[in-house]
């Protein structure tokens, strides 16, 4: 998880830092792990650095026996951090493309999605860079994402305004170009 020039007992001291500065004592019993844990625990939170999204993407098929449909993935499950706060945010991306002659394994898409929310992230960006990428990697006809997040830093803190829920959606190819054909796919991804 460290790609950078910063060495794990140093990591482990910023939290031990960080810890005393809110007004805890790092040597207590129940904190003399905690650093440990945490940085354990942004290895799984931040695990999307170390892939590569254009490799989940890389296999596809031309096997659509003249499939002329959207392919809709529903309900894929987001949990990420926004870079502003470092608080996390989750929700539901749905996700579609209309093929021009290539698909990917569905799998892909979930997985997709779990690449990028595992990176500090803000909503609007990490809607985007499924989208592009899917774009990129299948060049179908259009591409359409949607995500409904509910972020901890709306809820949490600040305004603290729980149950609020940020929507953002991105529209490529005939879903952009089209009005009628993204109003068709958003309802359809947004389940109305």
């Amino acid at each position: 998880m460290n790609p950078s020039s910063v060495s794990r007992p140093d990591a482990l001291e910023a939290v031990r830092t960080l810890l005393t500065y809110i007004g805890e004592d790092p040597n207590r019993e129940g904190l003399r792990e905690t650093p440990d844990r945490v940085l354990r625990a942004y290895g799984e939170f931040f695990a999307g650095y170390q892939q590569d999204p254009i490799e989940v993407l890389a296999k596809t098929f031309d096997e659509t026996a003249d499939y002329n449909g959207s392919v809709v993935v529903r309900d894929i499950t987001v949990q990420s951090h926004c870079e502003h706060h470092m608080v996390a945010f989750a929700g539901r991306a749905h996700v579609a493309y209309l093929p021009a002659d290539r698909v990917v394994g569905l799998s892909k898409l979930a997985r997709l999605v779990e690449v990028y929310s595992r990176r500090l992230q803000i909503q609007e960006r990490l809607t985007a860079q499924i989208g592009n990428d899917l774009q990129q990697a299948l060049r179908p006809r259009g591409v359409a994402v949607v995500i409904e997040a509910e972020h901890h830093c709306m809820t949490m803190r600040g305004v603290r305004k729980p149950g609020a829920m940020t929507t953002t959606s991105h529209v490529t190819g005939v879903f952009l170009e089209d009005a009628a054909a993204r109003t068709e796919i958003l309802r359809e991804l947004r389940g109305v």
